[in-house]
């Protein structure tokens, strides 16, 4: 507590550094938006059957949207959360003194402030689906204005917040085709429906605790549904994004490479899954919880920024 609250007392500049290692670490989501943001581009470009890729300069100025996009999502949980993690959660950075809602919500503007001023200068195109992700987005902050029929619900309310990543990779792989002035091609909905079920796995898989990490007023699937069911849904939405990914490769042309690397990959993620249901373990939890994170990178590179590679190198 009193390391705490000496960090409360530092420069805002480093109290926000200590936030975002805790709840939006730069270095890790960066390379996973980024890998994101790369994939969309390069499946959108293979499937339009167009060499080569899209401008640095365009990609950097994506990537930099997309990844404040999701920072965005971060700060508006916060204020939807609020009320939860005080009674609840009182070690998280809010609650604990360690930034205020004021202070996020200065961030929140500036960002959104540098990614309009971003666009009107060197992206004017890409408004309309820049404003398309931000509506949604407000939306998901006053959960629709429905939050008490919606947090009664726990998988109505991650299925309709999950819409806001197919709608992010709208806008990445618009990229390619809206600065194409192309219109978006047909097969883009076996990768959007990918990046769907990845958002889903990211999510049941770091809510899967094991009965002496649960917390009261704190939802987890394993909670909510039971230990072993709680984990077999993770499966599932595994599996589903494995099915949904083997179309996706399909549907580009990828080679039978493609698909024995994605089994590889499902059998080692979903692994401490199986473990897990026969003896539930904090171990196991958090392993869960890095290979969601794992799957949805290496997902992601296979899905795109591989093949694109190896085309623009070979």
């Amino acid at each position: 507590m009193q390391a705490n609250s000496s960090q409360n007392n530092l420069p805002l500049w480093r109290r926000l550094w200590i936030y975002q290692g805790e709840r939006f670490p730069v270095l890790g989501h960066g390379v996973m938006i980024s890998a994101f943001t790369f994939s969309a581009v390069a499946y959108s470009r293979i499937v339009r059957g167009v060499g080569g890729f899209i401008g640095w300069t365009d990609f950097v100025i994506g990537v930099f949207i997309t990844v404040s996009m999701f920072l965005l999502v971060r700060i508006f949980d916060e204020f939807k959360d609020q009320e939860e993690d005080r009674l609840y959660r009182p070690y998280l950075p809010v609650p604990r003194g360690l930034v205020t809602l004021d202070e996020l919500k200065w961030v929140g503007r500036i960002a959104t402030a540098l990614q309009v001023i971003v666009l009107l200068i060197w992206q004017r195109e890409m408004l309309p689906l820049y404003l398309g992700v931000m509506t949604y987005l407000l939306l998901m902050r006053v959960e629709f204005f429905i939050p008490e029929w919606l947090k009664a619900r726990p998988l109505t309310y991650v299925l309709s917040h999950m819409v806001i990543i197919p709608l992010i990779d709208i806008y990445a792989s618009g990229l390619d085709w809206h600065l194409s002035d192309a219109g978006p091609h047909l097969g883009l909905l076996w990768f959007f429906a990918v990046s769907f079920f990845n958002g889903l796995t990211l999510e049941f898989g770091r809510k899967i605790k094991s009965p002496e990490q649960e917390e009261e007023g704190v939802l987890s699937y394993t909670r909510h549904y039971g230990t072993q069911r709680g984990v077999l849904y993770w499966i599932l939405t595994v599996l589903t994004t494995y099915s949904v990914a083997l179309g996706a490769g399909n549907y580009a042309g990828y080679s039978v490479t493609f698909t024995v690397a994605i089994t590889i990959l499902l059998i080692v993620t979903i692994m401490p899954g199986i473990l897990f249901c026969r003896s539930p373990s904090a171990k196991l939890g958090k392993a869960i919880a890095m290979l969601s994170i794992l799957w949805t990178i290496v997902m992601y590179f296979l899905l795109g920024a591989i093949p694109m590679l190896n085309h623009l190198i070979f």
